[in-house]
């Protein structure tokens, strides 16, 4: 399907499987609401607002506003490295900083980087074992996107950071999706941030604020990150409107993160038996999952047309490839709109998918 047969069919539909549903720009502003102090080039306003809460919600001393992750992650690792002098980042080998980022990393900040374990299974503190050369920073994410949204036990990820602190590293959390950690460790989020030299959240791929993301540390690193913001010319005239969007997003969203982690097991447990889907992980552990359907793209696109026009209910625009040619994969994010749907007619609209 192009782009425009997928917005004609997802403005059409007036239910969603997944996320937040279906949003038109003026309802993803409406929360925003009139009461917001402008801020200019960055600095005070609802910017120094949202960093603020977002600092003392994650327990970190300070936290700076940027537009992107890939931004803010590449300069979080810059001034490890400036600061501990290897240039060696270790990471997961499906890292969004190397699959995603165009060697930006290396080719901006002149970084090297170290995947570390299988692709298809997490991070461990044992495969860290095989590591070594002195390092700048070891970076995990949480929880690990391509993985369906799996974590390491508690136990394994402090066993990660303390091996990283012996040798002399930094340690930086991947936490675009960090909001659905705290009900699946069943600890404060600012326990979890509490781990880590230098933390990243993003504002709207769980949250659903319009865009841009924080990076929080240490008054002096976040100091520097402002210097490096504006070097990326992300220091832009008017940050106010992202801003205002993650903020109220938060604050709608956040408390929303068990019940959200909740529907998604309902769901797995309901899709557990279908012929020709399986759930990664199962059961999930955190608020996403993988659904690993048999069938091929043009099958499924033909599938979604269908359950568009049955069942009023928007899908995915397409599958990611699995390695396997009979069978393709969905990321399925449980959102305001999956919790209206019930997990039997997730089975029926998934089954749907594949028969």
């Amino acid at each position: 399907m192009d782009a425009h047969e997928v917005e004609r069919l997802r403005r059409d539909c007036s239910r969603a499987l997944a996320w937040h549903g279906n949003r038109s720009p003026g309802e993803m502003l409406a929360d925003v609401g009139d009461a917001i102090v402008p801020d200019r080039y960055g600095e005070g306003g609802v910017v120094e607002e949202l960093e603020q809460e977002v600092a003392d919600l994650l327990g970190m001393p300070a936290a700076v506003f940027m537009p992107s992750g890939t931004m803010a992650q590449q300069i979080a690792l810059r001034i490890h490295a400036d600061d501990l002098g290897p240039r060696t980042v270790a990471f997961h080998p499906a890292c969004h900083l190397d699959v995603h980022e165009a060697g930006a990393y290396e080719r901006l900040h002149g970084l090297v980087g170290r995947p570390v374990g299988s692709r298809d299974g997490l991070l461990t503190a044992a495969a860290l074992v095989a590591v070594a050369e002195p390092l700048a920073a070891l970076l995990i994410e949480l929880p690990q996107r391509d993985l369906g949204g799996a974590l390491p036990t508690w136990e394994d990820l402090t066993a990660q950071v303390g091996w990283a602190r012996e040798r002399g590293a930094a340690v930086h959390l991947d936490g675009a999706r960090l909001w659905q950690c705290g009900p699946a460790y069943d600890r404060p989020l600012a326990e979890v941030a509490g781990l880590f030299d230098s933390v990243y959240v993003s504002f709207y791929k769980d949250l659903g604020g319009l865009a841009g993301c924080c990076l929080l540390g240490t008054p002096d690193l976040v100091a520097r990150a402002r210097e490096w913001r504006r070097r990326h010319g992300g220091t832009l005239f008017a940050m106010w409107p992202h801003a205002a969007s993650a903020l109220s997003a938060m604050r709608l969203r956040l408390p929303r993160m068990s019940a959200y982690r909740d529907h998604a097991l309902a769901i797995a447990a309901a899709l557990d038996d279908l012929e020709g889907v399986r759930v990664t992980p199962n059961p999930p552990q955190t608020s996403m999952m993988h659904l690993h359907l048999r069938t091929t793209a043009t099958a499924f696109e033909a599938a979604v047309r269908r359950v568009a026009a049955e069942h009023d209910m928007w899908t995915w625009p397409g599958v990611f490839a699995s390695g396997h040619p009979d069978w393709s994969v969905v990321e399925l994010t449980v959102g305001d709109a999956t919790l209206d749907v019930e997990p039997d007619l997730a089975r029926e609209v998934v089954g749907a998918l594949v028969s």
